[in-house]
């Protein structure tokens, strides 16, 4: 997600646009639908082409692929322990941190 690779918080988008951050916790979600106005906005607000958030939208084959890797994961051994264990981590501070340990990783892998 474009906002986050920015390191941009919600609320700092928000203000951009001029909206509340529940509006673009909505949107990010899919709860709202995102008018192409708006979405021009965002674009501009995340120097991003608004073609970027329709990238890999044409592509069913990879999304399918994409969606079975993740299914088979969860389904593992180390996928079950963990969804079991992660949300156990209280402080999201320390959570983010294991996600990026996990991205980098598997980047240099």
């Amino acid at each position: 997600m474009r906002r986050k690779e920015m390191g941009i918080s919600q609320e700092r988008l928000a203000e951009a646009l001029g909206i509340t951050f529940q509006q673009v916790q909505k949107y990010e979600r899919g709860a709202n639908r995102v008018s192409a106005s708006k979405l021009w906005e965002i674009a501009s607000a995340l120097k991003t082409p608004v073609a970027y958030f329709y990238d890999g939208l044409g592509d069913r084959e990879t999304a399918s692929a994409q969606r079975d890797a993740a299914q088979d994961f969860l389904l593992s051994s180390e996928g079950i322990e963990l969804m079991a264990t992660f949300p156990r981590i209280s402080e999201a501070a320390i959570r983010r941190k294991i996600v990026e340990l996990v991205r980098v990783v598997a980047e240099e892998g």
